[in-house]
């Protein structure tokens, strides 16, 4: 592929089988690129879709430049991304709609912070009546390690810039370091997780993701997964590759608390007849050779990495 030669920032958008959400949250994609400083273009990131996404777009947003790519989840940004050439990108899901001024604030960013890998905006659902997130805090909990943004108090909060731990269906990265630090891993396709992932991995970077809450986005929760998938096994996914986060990234006591927790945990699924862990824990474990060869390229026992790790967790968790 020829490089996609722009001087401009660039607006990507995540789509499988998802032409009725394109539909409705293009528009306003369009009109925030639009008001963006200098303007910026828009992409969708097509993963191979059949349901007519991409004949939907040529008759309806003949414009807009799509880009196939095989389903490789959220990982399908890192080979578009390797052929762009502007420094900092935004990375949307195709359930997401942003407010007018949207662009500006999240690309302000990377000139005030020269640590930010990443920046993230305020985000509500559809309706504006339910806070999603994206200044997002994790909870270790028996072992198993989620991120989550409606905690405890978060509404005082929200309109307060911060640090994030993880930004999920929006954000804006810095191209260079994201490639450089490896992008998505695929190893959480389908999805779930992946998002955390990420962010751990810019922290251990010593990097940083900003929440920044002048910007406005709106989401539709699991509008791609849910009618795909299905609630439980999107369910599935997210317990299985929380199981895959900690065996690839945690180390030290951590990771000793967490395998402490997961016979208990099993044991406690078995007895009450619950079958969503040992299945979560079977799909994890048939991923043990990836997982194994994922930690090895982080360097996960390189001198410091507990250290680090836990000033993650001392940032981050409520």
């Amino acid at each position: 592929m020829e490089p996609l030669s722009s001087d401009r920032t660039q607006i990507l958008v995540l789509n499988f089988n998802g032409r009725a959400l394109l539909d409705e949250c293009l528009p306003s994609v369009l009109d925030a690129a639009h008001r963006a400083p200098g303007g910026c273009g828009v992409i969708v990131v097509d993963n191979d879709s059949t349901d007519g996404s991409r004949e939907w777009l040529a008759s309806n947003w003949p414009d807009v430049r799509v880009i196939r790519q095989p389903n490789r989840g959220l990982a399908s940004f890192n080979a578009v991304l390797a052929d762009l050439n502007e420094s900092v990108v935004l990375l949307l899901n195709n359930d997401v709609k942003l407010a007018p001024d949207a662009v500006a604030p999240l690309l302000a960013v990377f000139d005030q912070h020269a640590d930010a890998l990443f920046s993230a905006p305020q985000c509500w659902t559809f309706d504006g009546s339910l806070y999603e997130g994206m200044r997002t805090r994790v909870r270790s909990r028996f072992g198993l390690v989620q991120g989550m943004s409606r905690v405890p108090g978060h509404e005082d909060h929200v309109d307060q810039p911060d640090l994030t731990a993880a930004a999920g269906p929006i954000l804006a990265v810095d191209r260079i370091k994201f490639l450089k630090l490896g992008g998505y891993d695929a190893l959480f396709f389908p999805g779930r997780i992946e998002d955390l992932d990420l962010g751990f991995r810019v922290w251990m970077d010593g990097c940083r993701g900003y929440y920044v809450p002048e910007s406005i986005a709106f989401h539709k929760g699991f509008g791609t997964f849910a009618p795909e998938l299905g609630d439980a096994r999107c369910d599935g996914l997210a317990m299985r590759n929380t199981l895959i986060f900690a065996w690839k990234n945690l180390r030290g006591a951590r990771l000793a608390g967490h395998c402490f927790w997961v016979p208990i945990r099993l044991a406690a699924s078995l007895i009450r007849g619950r079958w969503a862990f040992p299945k979560a824990l079977i799909e994890a474990l048939g991923r043990a050779r990836e997982i194994w060869s994922a930690r090895r390229s982080l360097h996960v026992g390189q001198v410091g990495w507990v250290e680090r790790q836990e000033a993650f967790f001392r940032r981050f968790e409520w």
